[in-house]
């Protein structure tokens, strides 16, 4: 029963995501207020779905739902719907929402449509810890703030672009200026690198205590430390003047298509993550 619920409103929110993200597209194109707030209120029907969703699966498993690749993809979309909310209500910057949200519904169609069962992970009752459970927390955390990062680093490049041509239409409108795009960038890079190592840390701590064989040159861990390198140096050359703005934002692209590499492909190729 709780399976055929879930599976109800999993095909409810999908079809309510995508409408949502129409509503968006139609108000940029034709700049027609209702259809803006006709998203937003989708969007929030698409949360509290989740957040059901979300909720039902804590009561079957009897755990918050994090432990295999299934259920972090679910939970790194819930968290980007929850930060796409968070922007429209503070800042109203709708492409940021916009955007976030088609990274967001591209994650989604991968939980739902993917082969991948929705199975309780192989790391067993016995080995899940607290250490486990930030480790895996902070770490898609720090994923869907890289995401906020890569949103705001495409918003930069458009605005750039359209500045440069001076096109600034009335199309163009909602789109933030410069200033917001760089430093919203900026910040959720500085947010999301220490969340990063804070995660890696508790994860090599629980390979210690908890596994028999491990190695740190394991495909996993050296991606993830890579891809912590990556966003440091981009902060550090950034800091020293070594990298301009648009420069700043094609790395930070750059960055974020490594960490989902490394989410997919690193989890794939691992000896002993499970998922993440």
């Amino acid at each position: 029963m709780v399976d055929l619920t879930m599976a109800r409103l999993q095909e409810l929110m999908i079809v309510l995501y995508a409408l949502s993200l129409v509503f968006y597209l139609i108000d940029y194109l034709k700049k027609i207020k209702i259809m803006q707030r006709i998203a937003f209120w989708l969007i929030v029907t698409v949360w509290v779905t989740q957040t059901a969703i979300l909720s039902l699966y804590i009561i079957e498993m009897k755990r918050f739902p994090v432990l295999s690749l299934v259920e972090g993809i679910y939970f790194y979309v819930w968290l980007l719907v929850t930060l796409s909310i968070v922007f429209q209500l503070i800042y109203k910057v709708n492409f940021m929402v916009f955007f976030t949200n088609i990274i967001g519904f591209v994650f989604l169609m991968i939980h739902v449509f993917s082969n991948l069962k929705y199975n309780a992970s192989a790391v067993g009752d016995s080995l899940i810890s607290e250490v486990l459970f930030v480790h895996i927390t902070t770490a898609i955390l720090s994923y869907a703030v890289f995401a906020l990062a890569f949103v705001f680093a495409v918003l930069y490049l458009i605005v750039h672009k359209v500045l440069k041509s001076k096109k600034f239409t009335k199309r163009f409108s909602s789109l933030p200026n410069l200033h917001q795009t760089l430093t919203g960038m900026k910040m959720s890079i500085y947010t999301g690198i220490p969340i990063l190592f804070v995660s890696l840390l508790f994860g090599v701590q629980w390979a210690y205590v908890a596994l028999a064989d491990w190695s740190v040159f394991d495909v996993k861990i050296m991606g993830s430390f890579a891809v912590l390198l990556i966003y440091s140096s981009v902060v550090y050359f950034s800091y020293k003047g070594k990298l301009q703005s648009i420069e700043l934002a094609w790395m930070t692209i750059f960055a974020f298509l490594l960490t989902v590499i490394n989410f997919f492909l690193g989890s794939t190729l691992s000896q002993f993550h499970f998922w993440v």
